[in-house]
């Protein structure tokens, strides 16, 4: 992972943060005085974000430091739990603005000026551009817990979006729509929710050491298949950890090779799966005797 990107990466949450803290200032103030529970509930959600893009930083942070002898595989695991835990301030925060919307649905309030749609329409332009932006550089990192809060975006412009419709309808007919703004702002709620479980899932599985894909597993035997000398690759795993994978590869070459030949045989595996496969951070190479007969030439 070059330093660059992982500057970039730094950037981005920094940025976040800073969006976040100034959007949900401005939502929470004009909600307050419109009296507006779809602004208020979208200014609450974008201060949980403050939280979560502090989260993301502190992970890419702490993930990016080197290997040592009480981690062996490095600190990238960290970058995964704050992935984890931005999944779970969404969920709670989600399940905590559905409690409050639902609790003021009996509560009558003029409509919301036009201010209110104004500061929505700003979290809709500012987040669609971070989340754009934060997709980008997330999947290029392989960073979980940047892709995470780049959803965490995307939530803040669905749950924008609700609430702008919600405060269209109060605003256009408050004797027909009375709760359409209360409803709005549960509607959020169940927005964030529902993006906050896949976050939660996705950190999961990682946490888990869920196999990469049948695509990337095959490139990699594909790549361990080109250095000379190896006959046939036989069992392949993969484990992410932070932004890259540690991979476990066997490796069959010729019965009647020595220890020491073997061993130079699985050294050039190791260097080649690493140099051309760029998220692949180390491999660890289990030699196998081929069947007999079945072998190639050691170059």
């Amino acid at each position: 992972m070059r330093e660059a990107d992982l500057q970039t990466g730094r950037r981005l949450a920094i940025v976040g943060m800073c969006a976040s803290a100034v959007l949900a200032s401005l939502n929470i103030a004009v909600g307050l005085s419109v009296q507006s529970t779809s602004v208020v509930a979208t200014g609450i959600e974008l201060a949980g974000d403050v939280l979560a893009s502090l989260i993301v930083f502190a992970g890419m942070v702490v993930a990016s430091a080197p290997a040592d002898a009480r981690h062996p595989y490095g600190h990238g695991r960290v970058e995964t739990l704050a992935a984890f835990v931005v999944g779970l301030i969404l969920t709670a925060g989600g399940l905590g603005i559905c409690w409050n919307s639902l609790h003021a649905i009996g509560d009558r309030h003029p409509p919301p000026s036009g201010l209110a749609i104004g500061v929505l329409v700003l979290v809709i332009v500012v987040r669609g551009g971070m989340s754009f932006i934060k997709f980008q550089v997330g999947r290029r990192l392989r960073s979980a817990s940047l892709v995470a809060d780049a959803w965490n975006d995307t939530v803040d412009i669905l749950a924008a979006t609700v609430a702008l419709t919600a405060v269209g309808l109060t605003m256009y007919d408050i004797d027909r729509f009375p709760a359409a703004d209360h409803f709005g702002g549960f509607a959020v709620g169940v927005i964030v929710i529902l993006i906050g479980v896949r976050v939660f899932r996705d950190a999961s599985l990682e946490l888990m050491d869920t196999m990469p894909d049948d695509a990337q597993i095959a490139r990699i035997r594909a790549v361990a298949q080109e250095v000379p000398g190896v006959v046939g690759v036989h069992k392949t795993h993969a484990r992410k950890t932070g932004f890259a994978y540690h991979v476990d590869i066997h490796v069959e070459v010729a019965p009647t090779l020595t220890v020491a030949a073997s061993h130079e045989i699985a050294g050039r595996v190791r260097s080649h799966v690493r140099e051309t496969v760029e998220w692949v951070a180390d491999v660890l190479v289990h030699i196998e005797p081929a069947a007999e007969g079945a072998t190639r030439p050691v170059i």
